[in-house]
């Protein structure tokens, strides 16, 4: 049959809008499948309503510590509708940038339903019509993992997907997971009033460098969140105030909710892979670094292939793709400056390598840190807790490890450095405002090489320097 489009893009999340706006900004015809909301996980159940919440928690907070800079209040009455409102309100002032009506500007056909591959030829189904690509892109997400527990499925739990519509503030909030949407609506909830109980089958925030995690786990703790480490729930029920949670040596832990923060696994189901010859595992789609599948005329990016499940890693893929399909270049993704934030109070922002890694990986390498407590503008603002810590290799940066208030932020000079695009002695070197945070990357960047230039010969030649002009 005729070809009906030169690229068929099946979901219109991160992944998926990127590849789609992308190659139709180039002048290809391209049909965007959508069988759910566009902009899909990250606008409408993951990162814009989490960080909202985090933000009304973040308000809260600031009212009960507003004490310590001599300015006294009473404690803070949390209206949950009026959370819930500010949410979707976030939602809906971002919606326009994922929105049918932009994609369809830039001549995209969006097609709203069920997309099924017919075969290795390119033909997809989507209710009924069909449709015919040289080049086809899956992108279709992924879905809450859900634990096999005995009675879980039997018990009312929440996940990302339906946290949003509550229409109460929990009582006590049980969190099923350590991960960091565990952690992060923890502290949310326990913030906004509720009492929060996370159970974590092994450490929490096992990914991250044990340190700064240990500095965020502090916080939680300090502010009433009870963490349970090395808790493996067996058995889940619902009872007449909520739920109940039995662990493996035989301890109950009840509460009004709970929420399943388990990970997440691709959502491929249905999509007619074997037909169309893509091979899969247990974590996803099979692909090379160009994001092929087993068939070459099929690309797959984003959380429905195996790899790493982060918004900004999905929009990357989608430019890799568009440079494939568009422009005929063999893009690739390299992932050894990877950024990702847990965003806590205080954030933890990891780039790279993990200290640990680095070692596993390289053996002998070089730590150089510097804490918030001596920068200038963490102290007026009292936000003390801290470190940012850079790992090297023979003098090239491998790894930043940053826990703080405005962690994430601080990442981008070593996103660079880790990609040859500046250096410890450039950063070392650029003029950064004062009092800032940025202050904490100079430091380090200048503590790489300090020793060698205050070092013996440097040392003697600034001697000899003197004592001709005496």
């Amino acid at each position: 049959m005729a070809r009906t489009h030169d690229v068929i893009v099946i979901g219109a999340g991160a992944a998926g809008l990127t590849a789609a706006g992308g190659c139709a900004r180039f002048g290809l015809r391209v049909a965007l499948v959508e069988r759910d909301r566009m902009g899909g996980e990250c606008l409408n159940t993951g990162c814009v309503p989490s960080k909202a919440l985090l933000a009304a928690a973040h308000h809260a907070q600031a009212v009960r510590a507003a004490g310590r800079f001599g300015i006294a209040t009473p404690p803070p009455t949390v209206d949950f509708n009026q959370v819930r409102a500010h949410l979707h309100a976030a939602i809906a002032a971002i919606a326009p940038h994922d929105s049918e009506e932009r994609f369809r500007a830039w001549g995209v056909e969006v097609l709203r339903g069920e997309a099924r591959l017919l075969d290795a030829t390119g033909r997809v189904s989507v209710d009924g019509r069909v449709l015919s690509a040289p080049r086809i892109v899956l992108a279709t997400g992924s879905r809450p993992a859900i634990p096999d527990i005995e009675g879980l499925a039997d018990t009312p739990y929440l996940t990302n997907e339906t946290l949003w519509d509550l229409d109460r503030r929990p009582d006590h909030l049980l969190v099923l997971g350590g991960g960091p949407v565990g952690i992060e609506m923890a502290q949310a909830f326990r913030r906004l009033g509720s009492a929060v109980t996370v159970l974590s089958a092994g450490e929490p925030l096992p990914r991250d460098d044990p340190a700064a995690a240990a500095v965020v786990l502090d916080r939680l703790v300090g502010e009433g969140v009870t963490l349970r480490r090395n808790a493996r729930v067996v058995r889940a029920r619902a009872m007449a105030e909520g739920v109940q949670l039995e662990t493996a040596e035989g301890e109950t832990i009840a509460g009004s909710h709970l929420l399943v923060a388990t990970g997440r696994r691709a959502a491929i189901e249905g999509l007619g892979l074997a037909a169309a010859g893509v091979a899969v595992d247990p974590h996803g789609i099979r692909v090379d670094a160009r994001f092929r599948t087993a068939n070459r005329r099929i690309f797959a990016i984003g959380d429905g292939r195996d790899g790493p499940r982060f918004t900004h890693v999905a929009g990357q893929e989608g430019t890799v793709v568009v440079m494939n399909l568009a422009l005929g270049l063999p893009a690739k993704l390299t992932t050894h400056a990877l950024p990702w934030v847990t965003f806590t109070d205080p954030e933890l922002a990891q780039v790279g390598l993990t200290e640990a890694a680095a070692r596993a990986r390289h053996g002998r390498v070089e730590v150089h840190c510097e804490v918030f407590a001596e920068n200038d503008r963490a102290v007026t603002e009292g936000e003390r807790a801290g470190f940012m810590k850079v790992i090297t290799v023979r003098g090239r940066v491998v790894g930043a490890t940053i826990v703080g208030a405005g962690a994430g932020e601080l990442v981008l000079p070593w996103s660079l450095a880790i990609t040859g695009k500046a250096s410890p002695w450039a950063i070392s070197g650029a003029m950064v405002p004062y009092p800032t945070r940025s202050e904490l990357s100079k430091a380090v960047a200048f503590s790489a090489f300090e020793t060698r230039i205050f070092g013996p010969w440097p040392r003697r030649w600034a001697r000899l320097l003197a004592r001709l002009r005496r």
